[in-house]
């Protein structure tokens, strides 16, 4: 293979706009200077997704190792990553038992940090924020926090909704702001600044995408154009988002709109705003413009309808306190959004691995079932963290004594070079991840 003096933090520029590229041969390395090391590694990448209200209490399980592991049916369309996930069973945050309603479980999920309750907002510093502050900052964006339900600032026996609104927590009183708006996300990873404008990313950079494509491998110029063809595809589906005039998360009380459709909204379909954001969590990562991502698919507490699933007569937290057919249609659909990013992710090569291969997806949700029981939580883990994570495997904390929810963030942060000696309630991280 011939060998081609280009620094990885190269870039395709226009007015307006920079877009960095994802992984080719034609670069040495991915740091920012260039060296001939032919072993340097992608760097890990950290996902958190996260649904409300738990899971189906009788079909949340796995049991078995690599391809024979057995799915409850929530899990079923996770079937093709089993050598590639880890069922953790057992892990709780203690504080999060206190309040035993959905704030009170929800504002400490990814921090373990006592929750300030009577009107007062105080968690802890999350983790993705705690990374998006070292790690994140050798990125154009140290971390993008997305979501596809707007937060809910009232207040619920005591506690602040907006714990139950925001996963990521940049500081103790400072929940990350929110970005449920696609376009803006992806203006934030493209445009040199975040209000969209009327050219299109990839008509910005195409006379410059032209040049670089000259210059790089026969392998490398496919990749090029897969990727571009990625990027223009998002964007179109941002331009139409909207227009399918499907209802998303809640019954209207008007038949007809009363106001004109206000421009860059939010997507009428919950499903295309999923994916739309999944779509955008998959090119931050694949374009190095962001190591760490947090894509909260609906609140605790959700108010979120599903017609596109024909469940449409009961909002998501309602229905959560049943284990009907409807609530396990619904935990599929979260388990679908899952699944489409880790596939999509799987699907993209970073030289001898993938770029599943090269991250870490942690999906949790702040309870086991709707019916608050928070003993232990709903863990999944996908993705081999750069080659250090062991897929394939069940693991049970259950009965155990040291199964904080923290020590699984120690041990992920582990993977990424980082080593504090504590974080939240833990001191250790879990030997076994």
């Amino acid at each position: 293979m011939a060998t081609y003096n280009f620094s990885r933090r190269a870039f395709l520029r226009g007015i307006g706009v920079t877009m960095a590229l994802p992984w080719l041969e034609s670069f040495n390395v991915w740091g920012d200077e260039l060296r001939t090391d032919p072993s340097s590694e992608a760097p890990v990448r950290l996902a958190v997704l996260f649904s409300g209200n738990g899971f189906h209490s009788k079909e949340w399980w796995a049991k078995g190792e690599g391809k024979q592991m057995e799915l409850g049916k929530v899990l079923a369309p996770l079937t093709d990553f089993r050598e590639k996930m880890l069922f953790v069973r057992g892990l709780f945050n203690a504080e999060a038992l206190k309040g035993n309603i959905h704030s009170s479980q929800t504002g400490n999920l990814l921090s373990g940090a006592p929750l300030a309750s009577g009107g007062e907002i105080r968690s802890g510093t999350s983790i993705d924020q705690l990374m998006a502050q070292t790690y994140g900052n050798s990125t154009k964006v140290p971390s993008l926090v997305l979501g596809c339900e707007k937060s809910n600032p009232s207040v619920h026996k005591n506690y602040s909704m907006l714990y139950s609104s925001h996963i990521s927590w940049t500081s103790p009183t400072t929940p990350t702001p929110l970005e449920i708006y696609p376009a803006l996300a992806f203006d934030r990873l493209f445009k040199d600044e975040v209000n969209k404008g009327d050219k299109s990313v990839l008509d910005s950079v195409l006379s410059d995408a032209n040049d670089l494509r000259r210059k790089i491998s026969n392998s490398d110029q496919q990749k090029l154009d897969e990727y571009l063809e990625s990027v223009r595809d998002v964007e179109q589906r941002i331009d139409n988002a909207g227009k399918k005039g499907e209802l998303q998360g809640w019954r209207p009380t008007l038949s007809a709109p009363n106001i004109p459709r206000p421009p860059d909204g939010i997507p009428q379909d919950i499903a295309e705003h999923m994916r739309l954001m999944s779509d955008i969590l998959v090119l931050g990562f694949q374009t190095d413009t962001t190591r760490i991502t947090s894509l909260k698919l609906n609140n605790d507490h959700s108010s979120l309808r599903f017609p596109n699933l024909g469940v449409d007569y009961m909002i998501h937290h309602l229905l959560s306190h049943s284990d009907s057919a409807d609530w396990l249609k619904v935990n599929t659909f979260f388990l679908e959004q899952v699944a489409y990013i880790a596939r999509k992710l799987d699907s993209i090569q970073e030289g001898p691995r993938t770029l599943l291969d090269n991250s870490m997806l942690l999906f949790c949700s702040s309870m086991m079932s709707g019916n608050h029981n928070a003993d232990q939580l709903p863990v999944i883990m996908l993705g081999g963290g750069g080659g250090r994570i062991k897929g394939g495997r069940v693991i049970d904390y259950t009965g155990k004594s040291d199964r904080q929810m923290c020590r699984l963030y120690l041990s992920m942060m582990d993977k990424m070079n980082a080593h504090p000696k504590n974080f939240g309630d833990a001191a250790a991280p879990l030997e076994e991840i």
